[in-house]
């Protein structure tokens, strides 16, 4: 599975939102800007997320984009699905997406069983991981980025 660039500023675009939680309404602008994504595209890409339900928006001054959940009730599995389909690298071993592969055995395909490995590794990391996880993981990595930074002989 490679993430479309709709799926990794999705991703980007929420957590700069869940950095900013507790905030309130974050503008469209500011977030493109920290987060390097074209302003229009990520005008696009909110208002996907808006329709699967992981963020809001307030109009008028003071207004913005804003989590719709709290960071620990997203799962990154949930926003890279919403936005990229199936996690799977193949369809016939797709949950939510399943086809034939065209495969001549399916019910004795070795390869089918690795691949069906490779998404449950993949469904088991991200759907397991919050934005709250990647919050703080993002964070904590910042911090220790300053201390090298600060570091001197």
């Amino acid at each position: 599975m490679v993430l479309s660039s709709r799926g990794k500023y999705a991703t980007r675009a929420l957590l700069d939102l869940s950095l900013r939680y507790e905030e309130g309404p974050v503008q469209i602008q500011d977030i493109a800007e920290r987060q390097l994504i074209p302003a229009k595209y990520l005008e696009q890409i909110l208002l996907a997320l808006k329709r699967f339900g992981f963020v809001r928006s307030r109009k008028g001054p003071g207004g913005g984009y804003f989590l719709a959940k709290p960071p620990h009730a997203i799962t990154l599995g949930a926003v890279v699905r919403a936005m990229d389909g199936p996690l799977a690298p193949i369809s016939c071993v797709s949950v939510s997406g399943y086809m034939e592969c065209g495969c001549p055995t399916p019910e004795s395909c070795g390869l089918r069983t690795v691949w069906k490995e490779a998404r449950d590794a993949l469904a088991a990391v991200l759907d397991n991981t919050t934005f709250a996880d990647i919050r703080d993981q993002h964070r904590k990595l910042g911090a220790e980025w300053v201390q090298v930074l600060d570091y001197t002989i």
